[in-house]
């Protein structure tokens, strides 16, 4: 049996979108790193097998297939399962009373339901307040030129403890079941490169249980700033994506600002992660011709992210549908954290269209919002209430948002997940069905990144 503490959710947070468009502004000062553990999961370490290891796993829950009342999906279906794991990865799925050979390592999941482990594909670990003392924000002053005022003193006062703090919020993200983080870091004049040099550190320290990539995301502008070399080191540095921000409202020039992006990323063989809160035409003129260089480009498909896309809030449905087919053709994705509010994402059309979804934390706990939980489960949940997916087979099949696209059962109820040769990423709840725990927000018992623990345990024994 497991024998780790559950990892608690977090009690409810606001999940609404940091107004990063809002007036205002914050007074911030230094801040010291914090001597108590940020989480559950973090507080003790996690006990199980060592990288690469070989070893059983018994009594393990897997949904099998729908059980419909008619044309209705009214339950989920799970049988036990043993898992073979041998080296990350799943080696096999056995039935539940196969014979394990003498002498093997063998784990007890104890019937506990198995779910791919979640992605945070859009999160700012570098600039994070976690695991310091409490700070909130004040009152904006200046809009966007108050807070890169903000940052240019801040940011120096944080970095010498970058890399703990980082590696605290990994440890929570952990606790709720990630096991992958698409991290936005810092690039500007002020700090250079450092943050992704200091966050790239961090990150190697944690390979058998956390996998990650950076974005060097020019916060502070991008062409209109001159930044371009300093992006191009910052992608020589280790991060694997060219960010952008706002190609209009902030960065002086949508052409200019877009085409300079694109161009560091093909010259660096790099992928493209901008951010794109700006609303109405600008905003859909950026996604159209980010898309239009994606597309002459093969390159770079799949390779493409556009993080927020408030704008696509406002498109009729000819235009949205007419985009998101070029987006989904071109191998453009949609990270969104889920907002809410007058109006809401189009998710539901994105997906129809074969658009990729992802979602992410976004901010934790910093300068400019300290409502989030470091739960991505949660904005499954939220698209659950946002866009009426209320039955069992609607619920269970928000668990993509979170997971990256990968649910256990396809829409139509056959298994997909797991089969021999998929990673050892895994999340173990007790839960009838991966709609219970979405609705539920069940809490999170063990987490495997490559079959290495990365929160709870369980105990070993021997065939």
């Amino acid at each position: 049996m497991f024998n780790s503490p559950t990892v608690s959710a977090a009690p409810t947070a606001d999940l609404s979108r940091r107004a990063l468009l809002g007036a205002g502004g914050l007074a911030a000062g230094a801040l010291g790193l914090a001597a108590s553990a940020p989480s559950a999961s973090a507080a003790a370490p996690a006990k199980g097998p060592a990288a690469g290891a070989t070893y059983f796993l018994r009594n393990v829950r897997l949904e099998t297939g729908y059980e419909r009342e008619g044309d209705e999906v009214v339950a989920t279906r799970t049988e036990l399962k043993t898992l073979k794991i041998e080296k990350g990865a799943i080696a096999a799925v056995l039935p539940a009373g196969a014979a394990i050979p003498p002498g093997a390592v063998v784990h007890d999941a104890g019937g506990l339901l198995m779910l791919p482990s979640f992605r945070d594909m859009h999160i700012h670990l570098d600039k994070t307040f976690y695991g310091g003392p409490w700070q909130a924000p004040r009152k904006r002053k200046g809009g966007i030129a108050g807070q890169i005022k903000l940052e240019q003193k801040l940011l120096p006062e944080l970095l010498p403890t970058l890399e703990p703090r980082a590696e605290a919020l990994v440890a929570l993200l952990q606790g709720y079941g990630t096991t992958f983080a698409r991290s936005q870091c810092n690039v500007d004049p002020v700090i250079g490169t450092k943050h992704v040099e200091k966050l790239k550190a961090a990150l190697d320290r944690h390979q058998p249980d956390f996998g990650y990539e950076i974005v060097a995301f020019p916060q502070h502008g991008f062409a209109s700033i001159g930044l371009e070399q300093q992006m191009r080191q910052a992608v020589r540095a280790g991060a694997a994506y060219v960010g952008g921000i706002d190609p209009t409202t902030v960065d002086g020039g949508m052409e200019r600002s877009v085409d300079l992006m694109m161009q560091v990323a093909l010259d660096e063989k790099a992928g493209v992660d901008i951010h794109i809160h700006e609303p109405g035409e600008s905003g859909v003129a950026a996604i159209s011709r980010i898309t239009d260089i994606t597309a002459r480009n093969p390159v770079l498909k799949d390779r493409v992210t556009i993080s927020h896309g408030f704008s696509l809030m406002s498109l009729e449905k000819p235009a949205l549908t007419e985009l998101a087919g070029r987006m989904a053709a071109a191998g453009v994705s949609v990270a969104s954290t889920v907002p809410f509010g007058g109006r809401v994402m189009p998710i539901p059309a994105l997906q129809a269209a074969g658009v990729r979804v992802f979602t992410g934390t976004d901010s934790v706990i910093d300068h400019w919002s300290v409502f989030g939980s470091g739960d991505v489960l949660e904005k499954a949940k939220l698209a659950c209430q946002l866009y009426g997916w209320s039955d069992e087979q609607a619920i269970g099949q928000a668990l993509k948002i979170p997971t990256g696209g990968i649910t256990p059962l396809s829409p139509t109820g056959e298994q997909q997940w797991p089969k021999a040769g998929d990673a050892a990423d895994c999340v173990f709840v007790d839960a009838a069905s991966s709609a219970e725990a979405v609705a539920r927000l069940t809490p999170r018992q063990v987490v495997l990144h490559r079959g290495v623990v990365a929160a709870g345990g369980f105990k070993a024994s021997r065939a």
